[in-house]
């Protein structure tokens, strides 16, 4: 284990969330996978456990450790055959709460950051469109000021716990000629009449729920309202370069979990006369694959402990989710293939890995979308700087 960025204590914490995962997790994943529905138990006994407050401030319940705790939380959660359990974690731990600390005044923090941290209130974010997809300056989603209210209108969609949530964290747009700019942050709860919710049939991350969510004229109280009316201050783009790091980490785990199994598999599994991790061909197409997943999990490393210290990576993050990201998707494939057609059964964990990985390169900004990104960094030298000091 690397010993540059993790400690003992780190390495204590580790343990003691496999032990949990297996314990507590891993006898309902494939009851889970099956219904797509994560029964509302198992939150409240992470919250229990203090793993959705790693990263916030103990007066809300947190327990304010550093980044490589969530490094640590993504990691492990990669390895029980079920991103899409995972993903339901994560996307409230880190998408959702985020923003609740970020930008939720003391009465959002206390009726819904302490609850969520308590595992006792679950969350979404919301800003996918089904008309704009990666282009956020393209959503369409209103919110309008009318008295002490806001009245939103619109649709999002590939939202993960959207069914189940207890709450939204949904952008929309207060100042429409502004694109990008004028886009604001609205916490809105599930409750609230006007939403409907539509549960998504994917092709994997089966154990998460994915909604398609319509907001018909829902009215809620000025003070939902998070952090400014954005008539200067994007909120939606300040925590991007988290959540690309967040699917940078799940990417070299999930690769490293594949690499490991197979390995074990190619050990045991035995072709004219002797094991396949003898053959030269398929141990040189192993290494390789280990070579280039050692190389994104260091940069990976990097990254994370240089936002732990407050800098801006969006550039480092964007290229750690588009580099992952594939390599994840084409290690994957090829440990896959090593199995032969015990890979292409669903009763060995091949099959569900390399449909869950899939979803890396669209998730959270498309690879070409990363691509673009970086494009005007390097080529056009736009400088991006943080929207919110």
């Amino acid at each position: 284990m690397n010993t540059t960025y993790f400690t003992e204590d780190h390495q204590l914490f580790r343990k003691s969330l496999q032990d949990f995962l297996h314990k507590e997790v891993v006898p309902h994943i494939e009851k889970w996978e099956k219904t797509g529905t994560i029964e509302r138990f198992i939150w409240k006994k992470f919250g229990d456990m203090g793993f959705f407050g790693i990263a916030y401030p103990e007066a809300y319940g947190g327990l304010n450790l550093d980044l490589f705790y969530t490094v640590i939380f993504l990691e492990e959660l990669q390895k029980i055959k079920s991103s899409g359990f995972a993903a339901a974690m994560w996307a409230h731990a880190y998408l959702a709460m985020t923003h609740l600390n970020a930008e939720g005044d003391e009465r959002i923090k206390q009726d819904y950051l302490v609850p969520s941290i308590a595992g006792d209130k679950i969350g979404a974010l919301c800003i996918t469109e089904p008309f704009g997809g990666s282009d956020v300056a393209g959503m369409r989603t209103t919110a309008v000021k009318k008295g002490n209210k806001y009245v939103i209108t619109g649709s999002k969609t590939f939202i993960t716990n959207g069914v189940y949530a207890d709450y939204y964290v949904v952008a929309a747009k207060t100042s429409p000629e502004l694109g990008n700019k004028g886009i604001s942050m609205f916490l809105v709860d599930a409750k609230t009449p006007g939403i409907s919710a539509t549960k998504l049939d994917k092709l994997g991350w089966r154990a998460s729920d994915t909604a398609e969510l319509a907001f018909d004229n829902v009215e809620i109280a000025e003070e939902n309202l998070m952090g400014e009316e954005a008539t200067r201050v994007p909120y939606i783009m300040q925590h991007f370069a988290l959540e690309r790091l967040i699917m940078a980490i799940n990417a070299h785990a999930r690769a490293e979990y594949a690499i490991d199994y197979t390995l074990g598999y190619m050990s045991e599994r035995e072709a004219f006369g002797k094991s396949l991790d003898k053959f030269q061909a398929l141990r040189h197409t192993m290494v390789e694959h280990a070579t280039e997943v050692e190389h994104i999990k260091v940069f990976n490393y990097t990254a994370i402990a240089r936002l732990d210290k407050g800098e801006y990576v969006v550039k480092e993050a964007t290229m750690a989710k588009l580099k992952s990201t594939k390599v994840a998707d084409q290690c994957i494939y090829d440990c896959l293939q090593m199995l032969g057609g015990y890979g292409y059964m669903e009763e060995y964990p091949l099959a569900r890995l390399s449909r869950d990985s899939r979803l890396g390169p669209i998730g959270g900004g498309t690879s070409e979308i990363m691509k673009e990104i970086l494009s005007k960094m390097i080529i056009d030298k736009q400088n991006y700087k943080p929207a919110v000091k």
